[in-house]
């Protein structure tokens, strides 16, 4: 689901709005849009899954990383609690999309 917000975290587009828009910039069928989008989220989905980089220019990389394990303590208990490492999704803007928000 692609969702847009504002400043206030108010949705201005949901995805629905979101591929009626695209469909219209592109003058395609909003149907061939959402194929369109599936698929290409589909195929950021597998490449991230297999540990692979994905750049777009002019907007941004995401990757993978290993989040290292850390220890916690409950503030209630006491108790120290060990989380393992993990993997997350890290998103880096392109210097191009940081100079529009400047």
């Amino acid at each position: 689901m692609i969702l847009i917000y504002t400043q206030r975290l108010q949705i201005i587009m949901n995805n629905k709005e979101f591929t009626s828009e695209l469909a219209d910039r592109l003058g395609y069928t909003t149907k061939d849009t959402t194929d369109l989008i599936t698929s290409l989220l589909g195929q950021m989905t597998q490449e991230l899954e297999k540990g692979n980089s994905i750049s777009i220019q002019g907007f941004g990389a995401f990757e993978v990383k290993k989040k290292g394990e850390f220890i916690s303590v409950n503030p209630v208990t006491n108790q120290r609690i060990l989380f393992p490492p993990k993997l997350v999704l890290a998103y880096r803007p392109s210097n191009i999309l940081k100079d529009k928000f400047k």
